[in-house]
């Protein structure tokens, strides 16, 4: 059926309907400023570290001994330039939005300091590595399903958010804004599991399973601890000035101590809150206090009540524990 030409006439109108909406105090726009990271850049990056960190299991196959310094030198040149670039911005973006709301020509070397925090970070790459095969070893002693380490490197979407979570986290304590938080939050949509570049996590951390799992900005989790799926590691409460506005930079998520184990669906909440060092908290409790070293924390078991279209008069008395 051919298009009515009339209707097609009202683009004008409509076009001219949505740009009036871009307001100078519009914030949700970006226009007249300086660009931003590019996002698919941002992903390429970590496509790049993961070749790195996992070689000869992404996207170059026929590594050896012999070519791999070649194929890593390829990668690092390549990172470093677009590092400095997207990090440049990020920097650039922050100081505007705190210091300078409609200003894009600043004295600053961005590019300089871009450049400066990219050599910084591909020097923790070593450190990534070293961290990153602990949590694969973890994965392998802590999951009977699991036949060999390449499963865990190649399947599993607790080790794809934990690796992107620490090449997010070292960004993050060099002080580079924006880019970190992009990075987990594409881990997230990728994965289902939720890590804030900010937390700290010790080494040896396993995620079985994994999907829903949220770990908060100021969490601290210690070494050998693993988490099932559906875990909230979460705030309790977010304190407010006096007016009214959201107080940032304190303590407001749990701390995990050494060799703990938390269950399914299980939520934990509060800057004060610790769970001591060997305890397990089993599945789909909810804490919000300081759990002693060495406890074991679990629900009572409920009553499963099953009904029917028969009036309950007529049915013989069952109660179903779980």
């Amino acid at each position: 059926m051919a298009s009515d030409v009339r209707l097609k006439e009202q683009l004008p109108r409509l076009t001219d309907a949505i740009v009036k909406t871009y307001t100078p105090d519009d914030r949700i726009n970006h226009l007249g400023h300086c660009p931003l990271p590019k996002y698919d850049i941002v992903i390429s990056i970590l496509d790049d570290l993961k070749d790195i960190l996992y070689p000869g299991y992404r996207r170059r196959e026929g590594l050896h001994i012999g070519n791999v310094t070649y194929h890593v030198g390829n990668l690092i040149d390549n990172l470093h330039d677009k590092l400095t670039t997207q990090i440049a911005r990020a920097l650039q973006h922050e100081d505007r939005v705190r210091q300078r709301p409609s200003d894009c020509v600043d004295p600053v070397d961005y590019e300089a300091k871009g450049q400066a925090i990219a050599i910084a970070f591909l020097e923790r790459i070593p450190h990534l590595r070293n961290i990153l095969s602990t949590d694969v070893e973890a994965a392998f002693e802590g999951d009977p399903a699991v036949t060999h380490r390449d499963e865990i490197i190649f399947c599993y979407p607790g080790l794809e958010a934990i690796t992107i979570y620490r090449i997010a986290h070292e960004m993050r304590r060099l002080a580079v804004p924006f880019i970190p938080r992009m990075m987990t939050e594409w881990a997230h949509k990728q994965t289902g599991i939720d890590i804030h570049p900010g937390a700290t996590i010790g080494p040896y951390f396993f995620i079985d399973h994994g999907t829903g799992v949220v770990i908060g900005e100021t969490c601290e989790i210690g070494k050998h601890v693993k988490i099932y799926q559906g875990v909230t590691l979460g705030a309790l409460s977010f304190p407010t000035d006096s007016d009214g506005n959201i107080i940032r930079g304190h303590k407001r998520h749990p701390t995990i101590e050494d060799r703990v184990v938390v269950y399914a669906n299980a939520t934990i909440l509060g800057g004060k809150t610790v769970i001591g060092h060997d305890s397990v908290i089993g599945s789909s409790v909810w804490i919000t206090s300081t759990v002693a070293p060495g406890t074991t924390v679990t629900l009572e078991k409920p009553k499963l009540r099953i009904r029917s279209g028969v009036p309950d008069e007529l049915l013989p008395e069952a109660n179903y524990q779980i």
